[in-house]
């Protein structure tokens, strides 16, 4: 285990537009607040078309080789991630969702696109006093966060 503390800085109740697509649009709004580190909790609908990332091809083969999986229509969905600098110093959103139709949910990873259908409400929490960041990690092939 690795682990760094942190401090709670500013709070953003921030709600998402239909159509728009989450990560970029999280990512460009931590660029203009000047937002390097945040933890993040979202809800609301995902759109059909939207694409998430479900796991490696296999499961201890690296590089692994992403599967994803696109949303037939639209979805209740509920998530949460986090946002820390890669090593160039762009912030990085890492977002897992449950998205949920009827009697069927697929869990994953945001950042093939996920596109809002209606509205997303998202809490987004600063965190300051940290230097954490996303590193590429040559065996893996991920940018992996180094506390």
């Amino acid at each position: 285990m690795k682990y760094s503390e942190a401090r709670q800085g500013r709070i953003f109740i921030i709600r998402l537009e239909d159509g728009e697509i989450v990560h970029n649009q999280l990512e460009k709004f931590v660029k203009e607040h000047s937002i390097e580190r945040a933890s993040l909790l979202v809800i609301g609908s995902a759109d059909k078309g939207s694409r998430l990332v479900v796991g490696p091809r296999g499961s201890r083969v690296n590089p692994g080789v992403p599967m994803t999986h696109e949303l037939y229509d639209a979805h209740e969905i509920t998530g949460t991630g986090t946002i820390f600098p890669d090593d160039e110093g762009h912030p990085i959103l890492h977002m897992h969702m449950a998205c949920g139709r009827e009697e069927s949910t697929v869990t994953g990873c945001i950042r093939t696109g996920v596109k809002v259908w209606e509205v997303m409400e998202v809490i987004l929490t600063e965190l300051l006093d940290n230097r954490a960041s996303r590193q590429l990690d040559p065996k893996t092939g991920f940018k992996l966060l180094i506390p």
